[in-house]
């Protein structure tokens, strides 16, 4: 294997990882708003040039604790854009802080075997700055049955931000 461009993030300490190439972009915390109901993995939803693009937790996705949260800790908090158009539908994943942007070689690199992470999220574990990074496949991080349901309300949440566009 060549060499590999990773976005390293932290999630509750735990440093992760997605292929450069799964994410559209990176950006800082938007206010979102959060309809009643949502699931807990769901943080709610922000207006991305008139689309209602849904955020989701990973730290209840993962079952991580936060250690104490300070006033200021959602204004270092980033949010990872991924899916591009065609069939996937942008999603993006709040975590603590991006980390970096890395290139890693295969000696870096150690597989892991699907059977033991859940829906095979989990692709390889990577050695970057004396710490273990957990690579993950952003789209494995949601069963198809979560995945459909998200993507149900990402129709809802669309269907309302509709209704309060202005006509040009």
């Amino acid at each position: 294997m060549a060499s590999l461009q990773i976005i390293i993030f932290d999630v509750c300490g735990t440093a992760c990882a997605l292929h450069r190439s799964a994410v559209r972009e990176f950006l800082p915390l938007p206010r979102l708003w959060r309809p009643p109901s949502l699931p807990r993995p769901v943080a709610g939803f922000f207006n991305l040039g008139g689309d209602a693009v849904p955020v989701l937790r990973l730290d209840v996705l993962f079952g991580l604790q936060k250690g104490e949260d300070h006033p200021e800790s959602d204004l270092y908090r980033h949010l990872i854009l991924i899916g591009a158009g065609g069939s996937t539908d942008p999603s993006a994943l709040l975590v603590d802080r991006v980390l970096d942007v890395a290139t890693v070689n295969a000696a870096q690199i150690s597989d892991v075997r699907q059977a033991e992470t859940l829906n095979g999220c989990l692709e390889a574990e990577v050695t970057w700055d004396d710490r273990l990074v957990h690579l993950l496949s952003a789209d494995r991080i949601l069963l198809t049955e979560e995945q459909q349901a998200l993507a149900e309300l990402g129709r809802q949440a669309q269907s309302r931000l509709d209704e309060w566009a202005v006509p040009a």
